[in-house]
């Protein structure tokens, strides 16, 4: 691959814990780690693509493909879980050498930020949990279908469809590129071995134990998008009720693509909240 057609998806590598690692790093300033989900092809470009520009004038804005996802090895035999996970993402802040960082967490990315909070607390400072996993809710259709996915223009389409509320934001185009995303070489593989039928038990192993969420100190910004199909709405209102120190922003008319959706509020927000005086715990 050149230079000229190098994918923006594809940024930096780093070894953690003998995974290559692809990660985006941009910006200086106290560093902020955001957390993709788990849509089928994603990639942390495609997740935060409007987001990394707009943090990065403030943060230091690290933005890794998890392990299993993206641009980052897929090594055999990984047995993927939120143990697994959440100790790349942690080798990932140690390769790095970062003792201390805010985390963005979006959908399944929440689930690991909290997963990161609870069990290494000093490594947090601030939270912002985004359309969230992380508390027991019932599947939806739309998370099904996501977890279920099984690769064709028909299906992406129909995705796309369930994540924006906006649909002048999909098309067939996206789809395409999108499916062609998911069906890089192992890509797919990996991606049905990570939520296998029946995916209740999947969403039941994202969730945190609710007395670690209720006994975080940290300040946590709680984003919902009030249309979201993907993720309920009252997970966010139950991490509401959980987190002593948060504070929730619903968006109406949007999906489960907040940060695309409504972009220049979303970051304006997290920036702001990011940037908020410190007060005494």
């Amino acid at each position: 691959m050149t230079t000229t057609d190098r994918s923006p998806e594809i940024a930096r590598t780093i070894d953690v814990n003998g995974i290559a690692t692809n990660y985006h790093d941009e910006g200086d300033g106290q560093p902020v780690v955001l957390i993709h989900g788990s849509g089928p092809g994603v990639t942390a470009w495609a997740n935060w693509r409007t987001t990394i520009p707009a943090l990065a004038g403030r943060f230091r804005v690290l933005a890794p493909d998890i392990l299993g996802f993206g641009y980052t090895e897929r090594p055999d035999g990984v047995e993927y879980n939120s143990t697994t996970w959440t100790e790349h993402l942690v080798g990932f802040l140690d390769a790095l050498g970062l003792n201390k960082v805010s985390i963005v967490g979006n959908s399944f990315g929440g689930s690991l930020a909290l997963n990161i909070a609870t069990r290494h607390p000093d490594r947090v400072d601030r939270l912002v949990l985004m359309g969230s996993v992380g508390v027991p809710f019932e599947i939806t259709d739309g998370l099904d279908a996501v977890w279920g996915f099984e690769p064709s223009l028909e299906a992406m389409r129909h995705l796309l469809d369930v994540f924006a509320y906006d649909r002048s934001l999909v098309n067939d185009e996206l789809a395409a590129l999108r499916l062609a995303a998911a069906t890089r070489p192992g890509v797919q593989e990996a991606f049905s071995a990570m939520f296998p039928s029946p995916r209740q038990h999947s969403v039941d192993a994202m969730a945190v134990d609710e007395n670690r969420i209720a006994a975080l100190p940290n300040d946590t910004l709680i984003i919902h998008g009030r249309d979201d199909q993907v993720i309920p709405l009252s997970n966010s209102l139950r991490l509401l009720e959980l987190i002593d120190r948060s504070q929730l922003h619903v968006f109406g008319r949007c999906g489960h693509w907040v940060q695309i959706e409504h972009a220049t509020r979303f970051n304006s927000l997290v920036t702001e909240f990011l940037s908020e005086h410190r007060s005494e715990r």
